[in-house]
């Protein structure tokens, strides 16, 4: 069993890695972080067993389709935690949505987190 967290460089990634950790230690495993900004990502003040995943940047691939590689190549994965924030019908309709792809289309099940 394994927790994967697709982390962005912003708040809702963050309480998204946060929630991993928990999850991951209530769960007795470890998390994949899967780095889908374009920073390097630091995982030392999460504390638990944390392998970061990078993306090249933003020519590599579509966000969901990297998400979804990874879950496919790591058959160990059991829970997928997603960061997303309140958006308008409206603002879903025309900007799409990342977090909304990855719930609809993910063989694990999603654990979603705002920020606090």
């Amino acid at each position: 069993m394994t927790v994967l967290v697709a982390v962005t460089d912003n708040d809702e990634g963050r309480a998204a890695l946060r929630a991993a950790v928990e999850e991951a230690a209530m769960m007795s495993t470890t998390v994949l972080a899967m780095n889908l900004g374009l920073v390097d990502l630091d995982v030392s003040e999460y504390g638990g067993s944390i392998q970061v995943i990078h993306r090249v940047g933003r020519e590599d691939r579509d966000p969901v389709v990297a998400v979804l590689d990874e879950l496919d190549e790591h058959p160990e994965v059991t829970r997928l935690v997603i960061g997303i924030k309140k958006r308008s019908r409206v603002g879903k309709a025309l900007l799409g949505s990342t977090s909304q792809r990855l719930l609809m289309l993910s063989p694990v099940p999603v654990l979603t987190v705002r920020p606090q």
